[in-house]
């Protein structure tokens, strides 16, 4: 009879152990894919002219991807809607170019700069991010194409002010949202109704976190824009946010510029976005690296959720995503 040594069961319980975990995992984001996938779903049979709000960043690329699987590549029944600043990276604007393109979807593309140039939209100074001025050209877009829905990759986890809103969060005829008049949402039996010129912003992935995205990132292989992996790139130390130095944010006087390996945790307006130190080049790297995060990454990223006058709940009622 041949005994097992202590080192032989000891490995056989690691390989039960992570053979485990591989499957729960699974199991958490095959759940978390179902119920993404009935909402989207549900969105296309509910309304008459949704859309689907597409920006090239990892949030709007998984959510697309759960498009993808719930109709099938060509079929998604509503546009792509990106709001571009025009003060945007390039490698992500290119790369929702691309995937849009792929897939074969409408893309609709409004700018600030046609707001700007309308007169809607004016800034305090030039340097001001037109980060906040969004909700403008997006409540534009809205009436000019009577959409009735607009389907956002916002997620609970990002921000207080997200994690009070309901996946189907209703706006009032001026496009804002109310918080404390939200319709209940028991049993995933969503209230639809709408009066004229009302519409919803519908969250499918509300319920996942920062963690859930990259491993589902990691299982499905999604493209992502360069900059979410590991990069040299010059930066300016501001109070522990690194500003990326570029034309739109160029070095201040007493500025100390210094060439770091950095990723973009989340993107958006240049003006606005921080990078953070990190050497992971693939999806599991970040995986590991997020599982270590003390910090949101909103909260280690976005230099606009620092002030009360361009604070989320603030800019949510004034009709922004």
């Amino acid at each position: 009879m041949n005994a097992r040594t202590d080192a032989t069961l000891l490995q056989e319980n690691k390989n039960n152990h992570n053979n485990m975990s591989y499957h729960l995992n699974n199991s958490h984001l095959d759940a978390l894919e179902e119920e993404t996938i009935f909402i989207l779903r549900e969105v296309a049979a509910a309304f008459e002219r949704p859309a689907l709000l597409f920006s090239g960043g990892k949030d709007s690329l998984v959510m697309l991807k759960c498009a993808e699987k719930a109709f099938g590549a060509g079929r998604i029944p509503y546009p792509l809607l990106m709001i571009d600043t025009g003060h945007n990276f390039p490698e992500v604007t290119d790369f929702r170019d691309f995937r849009a393109k792929e897939l074969g979807a409408e893309l609709i593309v409004r700018s600030v700069e046609d707001s700007m140039a309308r007169g809607t939209v004016r800034l305090a100074h030039p340097g001001e991010s037109r980060n906040v001025h969004q909700s403008v050209t997006l409540l534009e877009a809205i009436e000019e194409f009577r959409f009735d829905a607009l389907i956002g990759g916002a997620r609970r986890d990002e921000e207080k002010a997200r994690a009070k809103e309901r996946i189907f969060s209703h706006r009032d005829s001026f496009g804002q949202w109310q918080p404390k008049a939200q319709r209940p949402e028991l049993w995933t039996l969503f209230n639809t109704r709408l009066q004229p010129g009302e519409h919803f912003r519908v969250f499918p992935i509300s319920n996942w976190t920062e963690l859930d995205v990259w491993q589902y990132i990691d299982r499905e292989q999604i493209g992502l824009p360069s900059i979410y992996y590991t990069h040299k790139r010059q930066v300016v130390d501001k109070k522990g946010l690194l500003m990326p130095v570029t034309e739109l944010t160029p070095p201040r006087d007493g500025d100390v510029v210094e060439t770091r390996d950095v990723r973009f945790r989340t993107v958006g307006d240049i003006t606005c976005t921080a990078p953070v130190e990190s050497t992971a080049a693939t999806p599991a790297e970040i995986v590991i690296e997020t599982l270590a995060a003390d910090v949101s990454e909103r909260g280690a990223t976005r230099m606009d959720d620092k002030t009360s006058d361009a604070s989320m709940e603030k800019r949510k009622k004034d009709g922004y995503f």
